[in-house]
């Protein structure tokens, strides 16, 4: 991975996390930086199945993807805010 697909996949991975954390009813009790890892792993799984299913690379905006990455960060998000909820509460 290059650095500029470094930095691709944090603002990906930023956004991502915190439209998950929008999407999830109720409150999510995780960081900006557990929110921020939990996005940047959405992003690349997200890439890895749109790849798989050939198609993260489409004309315009890739929608399908964002829609995997997304689908993926939900799941993060709600497993990842489940398990720390549990932990430090």
């Amino acid at each position: 991975m290059e650095i500029t697909g470094f930095f691709t996949a944090i603002v990906i991975g930023l956004i991502i996390g915190a439209l998950a954390r929008l999407i999830l009813p109720g409150k999510q009790k995780i960081g900006l930086i557990l929110t921020l890892l939990v996005g940047v792993l959405a992003a690349i799984l997200g890439t890895l199945v749109a790849g798989a299913f050939g198609v993260a690379d489409t004309p315009g905006i890739d929608w399908i993807e964002l829609l995997i990455q997304l689908l993926f960060a939900v799941v993060g998000v709600a497993l990842v805010a489940g398990t720390y909820g549990r932990r430090h509460h």
